[in-house]
């Protein structure tokens, strides 16, 4: 089994930031000891550098290796420099048991809008061509409007190109953040999994923060909402062959798009 934690948005630095939730989240990732653990961005609320700095005391305690992607709130006044200084590289790919993850830049500088980007179509379609068991996608912005966060406006502006690279490259999951609240749709045979915050109250309604776990056992995955201190369920459990959905374990957070377009 393979096993992949996904965090998102902690906002350190933010008034909403809570170091008890960060802190009790990391001790459940160090008992769980997943593989890897992804993190979908938006780990400061500036993008200043000692915001950095202080998330990246909380990262080092995570036991697991741990991939990041950049978001809006990190690439506000020229923080991508330090996430490249501190954090890691904007773009790239990561091999973990046969499960290929690729992790990209939707951020726009000073905009809460998101854009990958026709030039880069090709990158994409070059990593995931790669043998592999299962493929991950990650970035932060998500690609399909998320219910109970009021009127979209900040979904990836290419959303439309990108999914159709991303369903022909044979995707099988893509993990997002951004607006705090866990989703996932089913599109065609791609899962777009949406992580909640994990240690911010910036929450929308009855919203709880949470993060996400991944279950890839073979050709069985199951991806799991869990809350900080206790509870959660299964929100995604598919095949990765058949793409048989088993849809009894799955409350009303998940769910599908047609299967083909009028």
């Amino acid at each position: 089994m393979v096993t992949i934690a996904h965090i998102s948005d902690p906002h350190v630095g933010s008034p909403y930031f809570v170091p008890n939730l960060m802190n009790r989240v990391i001790g459940e990732l160090n008992e769980l000891a997943p593989d890897v653990v992804v993190c979908t961005g938006d780990l400061t609320n500036e993008g200043y550098r000692q915001e950095y700095k202080s998330w990246v005391a909380y990262q080092e305690r995570i036991q697991a290796p741990v991939y990041t992607v950049v978001g809006n709130h990190d690439a506000r006044n020229v923080g991508y420099l330090h996430f490249e200084e501190l954090i890691g590289p904007l773009w790239w790919t990561a091999d973990v048991r046969g499960v290929r993850i690729v992790g990209v830049d939707s951020s726009e500088p000073d905009l809460n809008e998101g854009q990958v980007g026709r030039e880069r179509y090709d990158w994409i379609r070059d990593r995931f061509a790669e043998p592999a068991d299962l493929r991950i996608f990650a970035l932060h912005h998500h690609l399909l409007p998320i219910p109970g966060t009021g009127r979209e406006r900040s979904t990836v502006t290419d959303s439309g190109d990108l999914l159709e690279v991303l369903i022909e490259s044979g995707v099988n999951i893509v993990l997002s953040g951004h607006k705090h609240v866990p989703y996932v749709w089913r599109l065609e045979n791609l899962y777009i999994a949406n992580a909640g915050t994990v240690s911010s109250l910036r929450l929308r309604g009855h919203t709880k923060p949470a993060y996400n776990v991944l279950e890839i056992d073979g050709d069985d995955v199951k991806i799991s909402r869990r809350f900080p201190f206790g509870g959660g369920n299964v929100i995604a459990h598919f095949s990765i062959s058949t793409g048989a959905q088993y849809l009894r374990e799955l409350e009303p957070s998940v769910q599908r798009a047609p299967q083909t377009a009028d």
